[in-house]
């Protein structure tokens, strides 16, 4: 194994440790922080990948805005944080044979598989991943209509959020 198959491994045992405390912790605002390690993992498997483009937005879209978000919204409330419901379905052992039968059948069938030895290509030099993609977004023969119908739609959901918003008042 090279040594950047070995921090690949790494790496994406991390994410999967922080993605189990994020459903196992019972402190919110640890699950949440538990989730920017998660969310920090991928970007790092995304820069690895030669994904620059998904790393920075991973960054700055995930954890930059929904964690942090998510983080402030659970501190500003003034609601009690402590659950006083029982903390564990009663078939969670159900669940749990569910999701090791689901992960054995992926291990067997990934046995034979020999994508784990390949390595992403590399880029030539001088290569323009990200202007690549912005021609892509612009260009009437790619990606424009597709990009500006979600423009459309993302801004009728802000107009319609703060029309509901202060309609409440």
């Amino acid at each position: 194994m090279t040594a950047m198959q070995i921090f690949f491994l790494i790496t994406g045992l991390v994410i999967l440790g922080s993605a189990l405390m994020v459903v196992t912790t019972r402190n919110l605002i640890h699950a949440a922080l538990w989730l920017i390690v998660t969310l920090f993992g991928v970007a790092v498997l995304y820069a690895i990948l030669n994904a620059s483009f998904l790393a920075v937005v991973q960054v700055v879209v995930y954890i930059g805005a929904i964690a942090i978000l998510f983080i402030f919204a659970v501190m500003l409330t003034r609601k009690e944080m402590r659950d006083r419901g029982p903390q564990l379905n009663t078939g969670w052992w159900l669940n749990a044979i569910i999701a090791l039968l689901t992960f054995g059948g992926l291990f067997w069938m990934l046995q034979g598989w020999n994508g784990f030895s390949k390595t992403a290509a590399d880029f030539p030099s001088g290569y323009d991943a990200v202007g690549q993609l912005g021609k892509a977004l612009i260009s009437p023969d790619a990606f424009v209509l597709p990009f500006e119908v979600a423009s459309v739609l993302l801004l009728a959901a802000l107009v319609g959020s703060v029309y509901l918003a202060f309609n409440r008042k």
